[in-house]
């Protein structure tokens, strides 16, 4: 199983201590993704949003620059919101961080639960669907074919057009991103597409039914099981102990998840809610190593087998040097049970 992490570059403004600048903000970021990368975890993805509390609105830059300062590590998007993008600059973009990375590009396409990026880009959130399938369409197409002939409702018409550069894999890995839509996990799988999964609250075993249908919908659809790869991308903190762990994780996901919350009718999170998610069937990957590895083996066998899980740490105003810690554990300590 494949072991990583997932930022979405936050920055915290709240006027506290812990507070940095943007600057330094990407600089410790670097620094983790390096990290990562020296404790032998897998991969490493970048998300994209357009508000102040985050950084990744330009994700393939901030993978390049680890691209360069890395070795091993795998450098995704976490995910691209493909729905308000261009597919040509999207597949050009990552193309060429195949080509910085050697090998080690990977996208995870999604719509977005965020929706900023609708009225930046000057899309419609009535198309919300309809964009995402015309553009994943188009970029699948364009990662197996040089030349595309192709014609669609929100792009102009590419006619006998090559697309440059080419990435260093045969195939440009993809990803569907998906959140709760039983839609969005058939389409992943009627199209063969490695899945995956953002559970950021509730119990993880509730999204087996979900996950069976995406590897129902492959199946029928004439893939192997083998391509029918399975990640998930959880909340998560590791510590030398599950108490500490919970201490230090927990005032600043309670502030920051609240304050979205509040955004999206959710109501504030609480102590004990708290530790619910934190027990085996939880959605938070928080605790000391040994409780978070047998959480993992735990969702690896309530889905069915699963091939990646990714760590998402930004939502809960932690330093740096806790942040680096937390990736070392995981890294030398959560891994080696995999």
């Amino acid at each position: 199983m494949e072991i990583g992490i997932d930022s979405f570059a936050s920055v915290d403004l709240n006027d506290d201590k812990n507070a940095i600048s943007a600057h330094q903000a990407i600089a410790q970021l670097l620094d983790r993704i390096i990290l990562a990368d020296t404790v032998g975890l897998d991969v490493f993805g970048i998300g994209e949003h357009h508000r102040k509390e985050f950084l990744d609105s330009a994700p393939g830059l901030i993978l390049a620059a680890a691209a360069s300062r890395t070795k091993n590590i795998r450098l995704t998007s976490a995910v691209t919101v493909l729905s308000t993008a261009d597919p040509v600059r999207v597949f050009q973009e990552f193309a060429t961080l195949d080509l910085i990375s050697n090998g080690r590009a990977e996208i995870v396409a999604g719509r977005g639960s965020a929706t900023e990026a609708f009225p930046l880009f000057g899309f419609s959130l009535d198309d919300y669907d309809a964009l995402f399938t015309e553009k994943l369409n188009l970029l699948l197409r364009l990662r197996d074919e040089e030349y595309i002939n192709w014609s669609g409702r929100y792009r102009p018409a590419l006619i006998n057009q090559p697309v440059y550069p080419r990435p260093v894999q045969d195939k440009l890995p993809v990803w569907l991103g998906v959140g709760g839509t039983p839609g969005s996990f058939a389409r992943a799988g009627k199209l063969g597409l490695p899945l995956m999964v953002a559970i950021i609250g509730g119990e993880t075993h509730r999204f087996r039914p979900l996950i069976d249908l995406y590897r129902e919908s492959g199946l029928k659809a004439g893939f192997p099981a083998a391509q029918l790869k399975v990640g998930v991308h959880l909340p998560g903190y590791v510590a030398s102990s599950n108490a500490k762990a919970m201490e230090e994780y927990y005032p600043g996901y309670a502030r920051i998840m609240t304050k979205f919350g509040k955004e999206r009718g959710w109501p504030p999170v609480t102590r004990s809610q708290f530790e619910r998610s934190v027990d085996l069937q939880g959605a938070l990957l928080v605790g000391g190593p040994e409780h978070v590895a047998e959480k993992i083996a735990y969702i690896n066998n309530a889905l069915g087998g699963i091939t990646r899980v990714t760590f998402q740490m930004d939502n809960a105003s932690l330093p740096a040097e806790q942040l680096m810690e937390s990736i070392s554990l995981i890294g030398t300590e959560v891994k080696k049970h995999f």
